[in-house]
């Protein structure tokens, strides 16, 4: 019988073998009692060294109270998003049995060669006999999807049993991977940002209402694991609305009460296999076969998988032209190779060409309804900028195109993306409180927080992290998610992307300025007029290309300066916003 078999499947199963309805409950009770398959042991989710951290702390030590934050990184604020997976999933719950101490006992007497200090297993059948396997420890953290400066506390750990002052950093290594959802729900963020900064000074306003799909996620296939996937994806989806990633959906259903609806939506889409099995001579026929099967509605093409650019100008743009233009809904054609920016306004150059363009109340161009571009090779937060502003400068409006991003997106991202850090603040020893930290002279920038704290949201909406004597416990934002092995606060979906949300108005009340860099714009054309961007004459247009690439770099550098802005309490010198 399979792992995955039902209690039903087992019944039958043992009654086919003559079973007694006694000797049935008896196998049954042994069976239930092991760990299941998909069942994570606590105790082995954790770092080598900490195993043995129970011996090395001051004698009488009766509490250990820690913090989560980001010290800085690649962005000046972040979005706390995923404790409440890591929570629900390996902390919640009856978490410490005798077979999980005995496995645990079993391993780390293999792994270590030390015999003595380590495995502490008093410990752990301490919580298994006085708590019932449930973690004596409380978190509190800032509600999920809470956009806050970094060098802020994000969350705070603490044993409420004193025997269990060890069990709080013991446990870090699972709650910092929290670092992975929180710094993809931050970077996605970030690219909203951006392509609503786009979008406004390109597009009319009724473009920013598409701004929920205009990044797509395709990092499935990318990432290390479906739990990678599950998290980032969802993670992303606190921002944006489109996906591939179908794990995504799942974790904000299942760890989010995400019921009503899914999360997520995608549309029908082609891939080199689908088109390509047509053969090279018959690439129209393929072509011609998704507007058969999708007669209505969004549907994408990828087009290079000979020459994109035949195909946008003979297939796309001649043969089907009146199909696509007569049809009720959107193609989107899509590019998978070569320099995205230049492909890009090749194509949007082509299309523009052969089915004619309006020009904005902003003075840029715009292809028709019925079709549109997206690229989804090598997009990640620089290349978005690049690529945006590249056809800015060629009178281009940010409506016409989409991205669409995997290892970008969901994978080229580590722990020191924000410098993220987990580390003790006070500790308890012989019933005096004292204020733990590390301030090394060889890294200014690690210095810890001290002392128990509170984070706070001031009269001028800034929120800061408060300690010792300063900290403000009646205006403290940060929650108390689990105690004792339960759940305690839970956030659904509907609140987390509420709490995470970023809107053109928020971005505008944050400048301070324009950006300086020159635009680029259309004169008014009739609809089926075509004017190139680029000159007719190679080489002309080759300096005038170096020209804009220039331009595109310093506006990307001033925006960054500008848009990425907030205020910190704990100000990191060595911290650079990244640019393109």
């Amino acid at each position: 019988m399979g792992a995955g078999a039902s209690v039903e499947d087992f019944r039958k199963e043992a009654a086919q073998h003559g079973f007694t309805e006694e000797q049935m409950k008896l196998v049954e009770k042994w069976k239930n009692s092991l760990p299941k398959p998909t069942e994570a042991n606590i105790i082995l989710l954790t770092d080598s060294y900490k195993v043995s951290h129970h011996v090395q702390y001051p004698p009488n030590t009766s509490k250990i109270y820690s913090y989560f934050e980001s010290r800085g990184g690649k962005f000046q604020e972040v979005c706390f998003y995923g404790l409440q997976y890591f929570l629900k999933k390996y902390l919640t719950g009856v978490v410490v049995t005798r077979e999980k101490i005995d496995e645990a006992e079993k391993v780390y007497a293999q792994h270590f060669q030390a015999t003595t200090n380590l495995f502490n297993k008093a410990g752990w059948e301490y919580i298994l006999e006085k708590h019932g396997g449930r973690l004596p420890v409380r978190i509190k953290a800032v509600p999920e999807g809470t956009v806050l400066p970094v060098r802020n506390c994000c969350m705070t750990v603490e044993n409420t049993d004193p025997k269990c002052y060890w069990l709080p950093n013991f446990l870090e290594t699972v709650l910092v991977q929290t670092w992975y959802p929180m710094t993809v729900a931050t970077n996605s963020r970030e690219q909203k940002r951006m392509i609503l900064k786009y979008l406004h000074e390109t597009g009319d306003p009724s473009d920013l209402e598409l701004v929920e799909t205009k990044l797509h996620d395709f990092g499935f296939r990318g990432v290390s694991s479906v739990e990678t996937a599950g998290l980032g994806g969802s993670a992303h989806l606190t921002q944006f609305m489109g996906t591939d990633t179908v794990a995504a959906m799942v974790v904000a259903r299942d760890y989010y009460n995400k019921t009503d609806d899914v999360a997520g939506f995608s549309i029908p889409a082609s891939e080199h296999s689908t088109i390509t099995a047509w053969g090279k001579d018959n690439e129209l026929k393929a072509f011609e076969n998704m507007l058969d099967k999708y007669p209505t509605g969004v549907v994408a093409c990828v087009s290079d998988s000979y020459n994109i650019f035949e195909a946008c100008s003979e297939l796309w743009g001649e043969k089907l032209r009146d199909r696509i233009l007569e049809r009720d809904g959107v193609l989107v054609v899509r590019p998978d190779s070569g320099d995205p920016k230049t492909i890009d306004l090749k194509i949007l150059e082509i299309l523009g060409e052969k089915f004619g363009y309006e020009t904005n109340s902003k003075g840029y161009k715009v292809l028709p309804p019925q079709i549109r571009i997206i690229q989804g090779d090598g997009i990640h937060y620089e290349t978005v900028i690049e690529i945006l502003e590249y056809l800015k400068q060629f009178g281009w409006s940010a409506s016409n195109i989409a991205f669409g991003s995997g290892g970008g997106l969901l994978q080229k991202l580590n722990r020191d993306t924000l410098k993220v850090a987990f580390k003790a603040a006070l500790a308890v020893v012989d019933g005096k409180e004292i204020e733990v930290y590390k301030d090394p002279i060889t890294a200014p920038g690690k210095k810890s927080k001290r002392g128990y704290m509170t984070v706070n949201r001031g009269e001028d909406g800034i929120i800061r992290t408060r300690t010792g004597a300063d900290r403000d416990e009646k205006t403290d934002i940060l929650e108390t998610v689990f105690e004792d092995g339960k759940l305690v606060k839970e956030y659904d979906w509907a609140t987390v992307r509420e709490n995470a949300k970023i809107t053109l108005d928020m971005i505008l009340s944050k400048k301070k300025g324009s950006p300086s860099s020159t635009v680029r714009k259309c004169s008014a054309t009739s609809s089926q007029s075509f004017h190139r961007s680029v000159p007719a004459d190679e080489n002309e247009s080759t300096k005038q290309q170096d020209s804009v690439d220039s331009k595109t770099k310093s506006s990307s550098t001033d925006e960054e300066e500008l848009d990425m802005k907030s205020s910190s309490s704990e100000p990191s010198k060595g911290q650079v916003p990244c640019s393109s």
